[in-house]
C-alpha cells in the first residue's frame, strides 16, 4: 500500500524541494468540509478527530458533507502550493480508500489515478513484444536490468498509470503481461516528455536507468528515462 502514495508525494516533493515525513501509520478519516481543485490535484479541508486540516489526493469526485479515508498519509510541513496560491502549515498527502476515488477519464486521464509505484488493479494485459534487436519486453528489462544499464532498449506496452509534469516530464507505467505481480517485475515506469494516455498501447524507446533515488524514499530498481513514444 505504500507504494501507492510514491506518486503523489514525489510529485510534491521532487516538483517543489519540500519533503514528505511519514505521518502515523493509521489510515486518516475525516468529514469534507471545503473541496477545491487545482492542477491533477483535489484539496480537502477535513474535520478529524482531532481538529481540521487540509490534504490532498489525486484528482477525485468528492462532495461537501461526506466522509472520506485516506490511506497511508504523509505529512508536508510549510508547503506552498503554487495551483491553490497559498501556503499550508501541515498538507496531508494521500490516497483516498475505496469508491472515493474517481475513475479516470479521456478528458482527465490522471484523474483518480493511485498515486505512485503500481497502478491500481487494471485486470489482465496483454501485448506483443516490439520488434528489433533492441526491443525487450517488460519482464526482461527487470530481468537483464544490469546488463542493459544505460542502454536504449525498445518496449511495447499498455499504459495502465499516467502522472503529467513531475519534474518537467510525464511518468508513464506500461505493462505487457510479462514479469511478476509478486515480485513486483509487471510495471514499468518510464520518464518521457510526450504524452500518453490510459489505455494506450506504445512502443516506448528509451534508455534504461538503475538504482534511481528521488528522495523522499522513492527509490526505484530500473526504470526508462528521457523515452519518445509512438
Amino acid at each position: 500500500m505504500k507504494a501507492l502514495i510514491a506518486t503523489l508525494a514525489l510529485s510534491f516533493a521532487c516538483a517543489t524541494g519540500y519533503a514528505a515525513t511519514p505521518a502515523p501509520s493509521a489510515a486518516l478519516t475525516g468529514k469534507v468540509l471545503e473541496v477545491k481543485e487545482a492542477g491533477s490535484y483535489t484539496y480537502l479541508r477535513l474535520q478529524t478527530k482531532d481538529g481540521e486540516t487540509w490534504a490532498a489526493v489525486g484528482r477525485a469526485a468528492v462532495k461537501v458533507g461526506s466522509e472520506v479515508t485516506i490511506v497511508e498519509p504523509m505529512v508536508m510541513t510549510d508547503f506552498e502550493s503554487r495551483a491553490m496560491q497559498r501556503r499550508f502549515d501541515r498538507l496531508v498527502l494521500g490516497t483516498l480508500r475505496g469508491a472515493e476515488a474517481a475513475p479516470a477519464t479521456s478528458a482527465n486521464p490522471h484523474a483518480g489515478v493511485a498515486p505512485h509505484g503500481r497502478a491500481a488493479d487494471v485486470g489482465d494485459v496483454k501485448v506483443a513484444k516490439a520488434t528489433g534487436a533492441d526491443a525487450r519486453t517488460v519482464g526482461e528489462v527487470y530481468a537483464q536490468k544490469t546488463a542493459l544499464k544505460d542502454k536504449r532498449v525498445q518496449v511495447r506496452g499498455r499504459v495502465v498509470k499516467v502522472t503529467g509534469e513531475v519534474m518537467g516530464r510525464n511518468w508513464v507505467h506500461v505493462r505487457d503481461g510479462t514479469g511478476s505481480a509478486t515480485e513486483r517485475t509487471d510495471d514499468l515506469v518510464v520518464t518521457t516528455k510526450d504524452e500518453a494516455r490510459v489505455g494506450d498501447v506504445i512502443v516506448v524507446s528509451g534508455v534504461v536507468r538503475t538504482d534511481r533515488n528521488f528522495g523522499s524514499g522513492y527509490a526505484y530498481p530500473v526504470l526508462i528515462e528521457d523515452a519518445k513514444l509512438r
